[in-house]
């Protein structure tokens, strides 16, 4: 697929990386990027050899600097809430794929960036990345889940210290604070994200899928209607082929050949 603002290419069989390629504006996010977001999204959905999907920025500065601020500066409140909207359904459609989302931190993550990162499932990030959502400076609210996702991830505290404040968080404080998973060397990242996307691509897609879903939907519900989800959702692993064949393999000592049925 061609886009004006992204790259998608498949780095190896099942492994999608997508790029967002406005290294001149630092990759911010606008209406286009927004909208082809969302059609990446729509055509991962539908490729069943999709196995993971890695998320970065191009150029040597940043992951995603936030939302265009120069395309966003003269809207009127009903065009700023249709933009908010429209990073919202994007974000939410990555959210959705059925299989891990990783974003792979580059460099700079601020705004609509960190929020762009939050959506995946897990962020890596290089030694240089900074992350924050620095709205108020600009004397507005995140627009694309940054309240929501933020306290949800690192606690309200934590959350409204980054929010209010403008603060600007270094990687290792990022990783500290748990908004980042794991962080290297700039020059290793991408092949850091590949191993990790190497390893989930040998296990069992359909058990991925069905654990991202109890995650997410387990969030939701009180514990008890959660674990009743999880013991259904565990009955009808057994009823695929996976299953069979990643026990056999178990009990023969050697590695699974998962079909993805």
């Amino acid at each position: 697929m061609e886009f004006q603002n992204l790259l998608l290419e498949e780095k190896e069989a099942g492994i999608y990386c997508l790029t967002i390629n406005r290294p001149k504006a630092y990759n911010a996010l606008n209406s286009q990027t927004l909208a082809e977001i969302q059609q990446v999204s729509d055509y991962l959905a539908s490729r069943h050899n999709a196995r993971v999907l890695l998320l970065t920025g191009a150029g040597e500065k940043a992951f995603v600097a936030g939302a265009d601020i120069k395309a966003m500066q003269n809207y009127t409140a009903l065009q700023a809430m249709q933009f908010s909207q429209q990073g919202m359904d994007a974000f939410a459609s990555l959210e959705r794929l059925p299989f891990p989302v990783i974003a792979v931190v580059n460099g700079i993550c601020l705004g609509g960036g960190c929020e762009l990162a939050m959506s995946c499932d897990w962020i890596i990030a290089a030694d240089t990345a900074q992350f924050g959502q620095p709205e108020v400076n600009l004397g507005v609210t995140p627009g694309f889940g940054g309240t929501q996702r933020l306290t949800r991830l690192i606690g309200r505290a934590r959350a409204l210290e980054l929010l209010i404040a403008g603060r600007q968080l270094n990687a290792l404080e990022a990783l500290n604070w748990g908004l980042v998973n794991h962080i290297y060397p700039r020059e290793q990242l991408m092949e850091e994200a590949l191993k990790k996307a190497r390893l989930i691509a040998q296990k069992g897609q359909i058990a991925i899928r069905l654990t991202k879903q109890l995650v997410q939907q387990g969030q939701a519900l009180d514990l008890d209607k959660a674990c009743l989800l999880e013991t259904q959702t565990f009955g009808v692993a057994f009823s695929t082929q996976d299953q069979k064949e990643g026990m056999l393999a178990f009990m023969e000592k050697r590695a699974a050949q998962f079909i993805g049925s």
